[in-house]
């Protein structure tokens, strides 16, 4: 696996894409945006795609209580339980989005290189069903944890 080029990129330029990756994502019910750090990690990672001529960008970021309960909802009626649903979207009590320290990214390319490359941001895609789920699970440089099934909903209550 060939190690990600480091970018040293002028401030400006960082705080732009930090302005535009870490402010709340209109439409998907974002309130205060990721959390700093996971903002800091996505825009590097942003970056470092976009030097690669990889295109990355993310689809979803802070979500909602509201916005995730719905999209729970829509998943229930699609799968047919709550069981089968949570398997695809968790509760908002449990889900990272709710609090800001999760992204899903797009498209499947920059998903691919993501996954291969995201380490060295401290990005790790979770979940082996959601190739476009990442989370800040380690340290920049670290090593990222096997990939979990699908997500598994903490709480019955939703």
């Amino acid at each position: 696996m060939a190690s990600p080029r480091v970018l040293r990129l002028p401030a400006a330029l960082l705080v732009l894409a930090a302005a535009t990756f870490v402010a709340p994502h209109a439409g998907h019910g974002a309130e205060e945006g990721l959390d700093p750090e996971l903002g800091r990690r996505v825009t590097l990672a942003l970056a470092a795609a976009q030097a690669a001529d990889v295109p990355l960008h993310v689809t979803s970021g802070r979500r909602s209580w509201a916005h995730q309960q719905r999209l729970l909802d829509e998943a229930i009626e699609k799968h047919g339980s709550r069981a089968a649903a949570t398997r695809w979207v968790l509760p908002p009590q449990d889900s990272a989005h709710v609090h800001g320290l999760a992204v899903d990214v797009g498209p499947r390319e920059g998903m691919a290189w993501l996954e291969e490359h995201g380490a060295a941001y401290g990005l790790c895609r979770r979940y082996a069903n959601e190739p476009w789920h990442f989370e800040p699970l380690v340290a920049p440089g670290g090593r990222c944890p096997a990939l979990e099934p699908h997500p598994v909903a903490a709480t019955q209550a939703g």
